[in-house]
């Protein structure tokens, strides 16, 4: 590939992904340090059409992940700053809250061990018995319960809308239909050329690009010690919204990294009821009928893939035959919903999970950010990364202006604003 050696750039900072946390990132760096050249690569004709565009718009409490980690410590601040955002710039949003129920006996320990995290990561619950559950979920049931008052709902798509605009407004180029096919990273910078031809030359390099983050962090020619298995989420929706007043979750099971089954009143009235997690047979496989045998085979020919799958053989059993019969999903729902039938479910849009998953077959479970030279690759963003994307871009950004910063590239005031990005 073709390069500058006067030391002419494009920009200063480049990103691969116009997700939800790509264009955090981005737009964090615009804020802290005021004419610092951005772009964003997005391989497809508009923002947020995968991960970010395809989930429940659920903005997470916080209150199941471990006190300390990044996704407890983002996800308390990211929520409230999401709330924040959306009344900012008028997207549709709500602060419902949401019971986590117990529907068996053996799950009463692992209910108060979620509420007394909850409090440890400062998150105000309440426990509650079965008449309690009743107040707030008249058709739910369940031996006990705890309300979580800081969930909430919003439209994530319309929130990474407003992000890519705002980087438009502030002189930050979002280019779409961008594929990145190729990295040449050298002792001046990072050069990428797209799938049409493109060259884009870049001081730092972001990489954010989700399903695909593995594949662009080894063009980069870097080994991102992960593989990311993709896992297909399946949803129905209730034809009856009018049994679910709320968000009604299960307790999870804290061997596997998925909430359950589970039901949210999104903003627009409806109720979603899902997801189920399998395996997906390509990156963006959205449907069984969706095979990419080149990444599938990646994905078989992943040491951790198969010592995941033997690990956790009984409980994706599970979810595989809830996949393929609508009567097993049924059963789950009315675990918690006694009345729904199989005609209240109407299927609704899949998503796709990047799960990175490491040699040994561990499932990532916090998010994974790591740095080489001249390039910061995001390799994993689980859930929740949408309601953490804000303060997760600010720490992205930071890292990418310490690195124009190591080069000399930054002026002072972005040098400071590299100290003052929290």
């Amino acid at each position: 590939m073709p390069y500058d050696r006067s030391g002419r750039y494009d920009c200063d900072v480049l990103v691969i992904g116009a997700g939800i946390v790509g264009l955090s990132a981005a737009y964090a760096v615009t804020r802290a340090a005021p004419g610092t050249r951005v772009a964003v690569l997005e391989k497809e004709q508009g923002p947020a059409l995968h991960q970010t565009g395809r989930n429940s718009g659920v903005i997470h409490s916080g209150i199941y992940y471990r006190p300390g980690s990044l996704k407890a410590r983002y996800a308390v601040r990211g929520a409230a700053e999401m709330v924040k955002f959306c009344a900012e710039y008028g997207i549709a949003h709500e602060v419902t809250g949401k019971l986590i129920v117990a529907t068996e006996r053996t799950e009463l320990p692992r209910l108060h061990a979620l509420a007394q995290r909850g409090r440890e990561n400062g998150i105000p619950v309440r426990e509650l018995g079965p008449a309690q559950i009743a107040e707030y979920e008249p058709r739910i049931r369940g031996l006990a319960a705890i309300q979580v008052a800081t969930t909430g709902v919003c439209d994530y798509g319309a929130v990474a809308a407003q992000l890519a605009e705002s980087l438009s407004t502030s002189g930050a180029e979002v280019r779409y239909g961008a594929e990145v096919t190729f990295v040449d990273r050298r002792p001046w910078g990072v050069a990428v050329r797209t799938a049409d031809g493109a060259v884009v030359r870049a001081r730092v390099l972001v990489n954010c690009a989700g399903l695909h983050c593995d594949r662009v962090a080894r063009l980069a020619g870097d080994d991102p010690g992960v593989r990311i298995v993709p896992f297909r989420g399946e949803y129905y929706e209730l034809t009856r919204p009018e049994l679910v007043r709320g968000l009604v979750y299960p307790v999870p099971d804290p061997a596997f990294p998925f909430l359950g089954v589970h039901l949210t009143r999104g903003i627009d009235g409806g109720v979603h009821v899902g997801p189920n997690a399998v395996p997906a047979l390509a990156r963006e496989g959205y449907a069984w009928s969706v095979i990419r045998p080149r990444e599938l085979a990646g994905t078989l020919g992943w040491p951790g893939s198969w010592r995941t799958a033997r690990r956790h053989w009984r409980y994706g059993a599970g979810e595989l035959h809830r996949s393929v019969s609508k009567r097993a999903f049924t059963e789950a729902v009315r675990r918690l919903l006694p009345e729904v039938t199989e005609a209240d479910l109407r299927a609704a849009p899949a998503g796709v999970r990047a799960q990175a998953v490491l040699r040994d077959g561990t499932l990532v479970d916090d998010f994974l950010i790591r740095e080489t030279p001249r390039v910061i690759h995001v390799l994993n963003a689980p859930s929740p990364a949408a309601t953490a994307s804000l303060p997760i871009g600010r720490r992205v950004a930071r890292r990418a202006l310490g690195a124009l910063e190591t080069q000399g590239a930054l002026g002072a005031q972005g040098a400071q604003g590299a100290q003052g990005v929290r």
